[in-house]
Parts: C-alpha cells; sequence; structure tokens
C-alpha cells in the first residue's frame, strides 16, 4: 500500500472514508470491550469501574466528542478522574502533549516519554495503549464486520473516484480488518494514526492535485467534519445507527452530486444538519 510521500492522483475525484464506526462497524465493541476496560485495568480503577466505563463512552461514542484521538479521549477521561475520584500522577503532562504534539501515535508517545523519563502517566498511557491494540487483535473476526452497503459504496464509488482511508485508528488493525473483507481492492492509499491528524492527511492528499470541490470525506464523527471544513472539502455523514441507510443514499444521491458538482450549498447545508442532529446537538 503507498505512503504519502510515494502516492499519485489518478482520477479527478477523491472519496476519503473513516474506518470505525464509519465503514466497519467496530467503534462500540472496541470502546466497550477494549479501550475502556484497559484504561480501568491500567490505573486500577475498579472501584469507580461503572461510573468511569459510562463516561468513557459518552466521550468517545455519544456526544460530541465521539471519534476523538484515543490518546485526547484518555487525557479527557484521566482529567476527570484525577478531579473526581482518585489522583492521576502526570496526567498534566498527557494533557499537554495531546494538545500540542503534531502526531498523537505509539510512536510519537515513545518520543515524548524519551524526553520526559520521569512521567508516570506518558509511560501508563503507552501501556494502556498497547494493551489496547493486543485486545483488539484479540476480538473475534466475525465481530468485525463492514457496515452495510458500505463495500458497495466503496466499489461504486472507485469506479470513478480514487479512495483513500483516513483513520485515527492503529495502522494494522485497519489493514487486518478491511483485508479480511476484501474492501482494501477498492482503495488507493490508508493514512492511520501514524501518518498524522485527519486535517493534515487530507491536505496532504489534495497536494497531489485535487480540486477540492472533487473531494469529500465521508465520517462519522466531529472530527471527520472538522477536517473537511478545515481543508474546504465535503463532508457526507455516516449517522450513528442509521449506517445502512447512509451508505445507501451515498450510492443513490451523493456520489452523483459530488461528481456533477451539485455537492454543496443545500445538499451540504442538510447533510451537516442531519449529522448534528444524530448526535443530538442543538
Amino acid at each position: 500500500m503507498k505512503t504519502l510521500s510515494d502516492y499519485k492522483k489518478q482520477k479527478d475525484f477523491l472519496v476519503c472514508v473513516d474506518s470505525d464506526g464509519c465503514a466497519m462497524d467496530t467503534m462500540n465493541i472496541k470502546h466497550f470491550n477494549c479501550f475502556g476496560p484497559c484504561m480501568v485495568a491500567e490505573w486500577n480503577l475498579d472501584s469507580w469501574r461503572d461510573e468511569i466505563l459510562y463516561r468513557w463512552n459518552q466521550i468517545n461514542l455519544y456526544t460530541i466528542t465521539r471519534g476523538i484521538n484515543r490518546f485526547k479521549g484518555l487525557a479527557m477521561a484521566l482529567s476527570e478522574i484525577d478531579k473526581k475520584y482518585c489522583p492521576i500522577d502526570g496526567v498534566d503532562k498527557l494533557i499537554d502533549w495531546t494538545e500540542n504534539s503534531n502526531e498523537l501515535s505509539n510512536d510519537a508517545l515513545k518520543r515524548k516519554i524519551a524526553e520526559e523519563p520521569h512521567c508516570v502517566c506518558l509511560k501508563k498511557a503507552l501501556a494502556w495503549s498497547v494493551a489496547v491494540n493486543e485486545s483488539i487483535n484479540l476480538l473475534p473476526q466475525e465481530q468485525k464486520l463492514p457496515f452495510e452497503n458500505a463495500k458497495e459504496a466503496l466499489e461504486f464509488a472507485h469506479k470513478r473516484a480514487d479512495v483513500a482511508i483516513i483513520s485515527s485508528a492503529n495502522l494494522d488493525a485497519v489493514l487486518e480488518e478491511w483485508e479480511q473483507h476484501g474492501l482494501l481492492k477498492q482503495v488507493d492509499i490508508v493514512l492511520a494514526q501514524n501518518s498524522g491528524s485527519k486535517a493534515f492527511c487530507i491536505g496532504e492528499l489534495i497536494k497531489k492535485g485535487y480540486d477540492m470541490k472533487n473531494v469529500v470525506m465521508c465520517g462519522d464523527a466531529p472530527g471527520d467534519l472538522q477536517a473537511a471544513e478545515k481543508n474546504g472539502v465535503y463532508f457526507y455523514p455516516i449517522l450513528v445507527n442509521l449506517e445502512k441507510e447512509s451508505w445507501q443514499e451515498f450510492i443513490d444521491v451523493a456520489f452523483d452530486k459530488l461528481l456533477d458538482n451539485d455537492f454543496g450549498n443545500q445538499y451540504q447545508q442538510k447533510k451537516i444538519k442531519d449529522f448534528y442532529e444524530n448526535l443530538n446537538v442543538k
């Protein structure tokens, strides 16, 4: 699979697609079974397990911060835990790193730990992230499936557009899950957690020669919308609990509007309104 440095534009249109919670029905199971429980285990938070896991899921799945980078979500959760339940040694260092680093990945965190070798929280955050990846790898394959109509939509789009995965998830997990279901055949480049932020990745792809009005970001979380807006490209939402219907509309309506230069204005405004209403944002 190509990297940003050797990637070349092949078609005039570009469809960017998030993975977890957008193309793949993996977001809930990973947070329920891996992210939250691994945090409880790493910081010995069993005394408040139910309350903390509930709040973890609120941050990462059901509010305006849905889809947040794992380390940003961890920093938010630990900051609240530090104030409400028990002291979290060094949480301020973790927060500072998540707010100022250009790359939020295991490798970037290792470099930060080399600069701050005595910070317990940074070391535990890395151990947590590694444990999360190991836990995700142990999830049964039959529980990591694409949403209905996602594969068909990608096949449909790839006939006329380049397709890029742009995800904040772990690269190996994304490659494994997409390969397992034959989805990588419809993809030209995979940009995951180690490639930089979603906004950065979209911006780098645009530099390959795409007209911004020919680019759409398909996503399920506010971060996907923000990445699209930052780069002046379109956003197509995959609505929570309406994923099958969202992908069908992409096939029936949205992609043709992109090709016909009719995606902007009223249609784009309607889709953004639908997106916020779906997350209960007024």
